[in-house]
């Protein structure tokens, strides 16, 4: 067969960052992120949540080929704030949403099991 091992579709290499960070020189106030071993569950997610916050003018992801197991993120924020800082935030901000949900999930279950 000629697909690629399974393992390499989240398994990082030697020397391999999870994520890179380049400043875009055309646009103001504005980066762009590749993010190894992610595909469009993750990457929907962070457009998501960066689309909620009002300093971000702009928020994207695009897979570059669907057997490249990374995404590139673009982000361009208002003067004041750095991409860098609005990524961060929507990264902070997906994991408090997805904690909440675990504890409702897990309550229901439990609501569920015993009733």
């Amino acid at each position: 067969m000629n697909a690629p091992p399974t393992f390499e579709s989240f398994l990082l290499f030697d020397g391999e960052k999870k994520i890179t960070k380049e400043q875009d020189t055309k646009v103001p106030n504005a980066a762009v992120f590749t993010i190894n071993k992610e595909d469009h569950t993750l990457g929907n997610m962070i457009r998501q949540q960066l689309l909620k916050d009002p300093n971000v003018l702009f928020a994207g992801y695009k897979n570059p080929h669907p057997l490249e197991h990374k995404i590139i993120l673009r982000i361009q924020t208002t003067s004041d704030y750095t991409p860098q800082d609005a990524l961060m935030n929507a990264i902070t901000d997906l994991i408090s949403e997805l904690s909440l949900f675990e504890e409702r999930f897990k309550e229901c279950l439990r609501e569920k099991q015993d009733g």
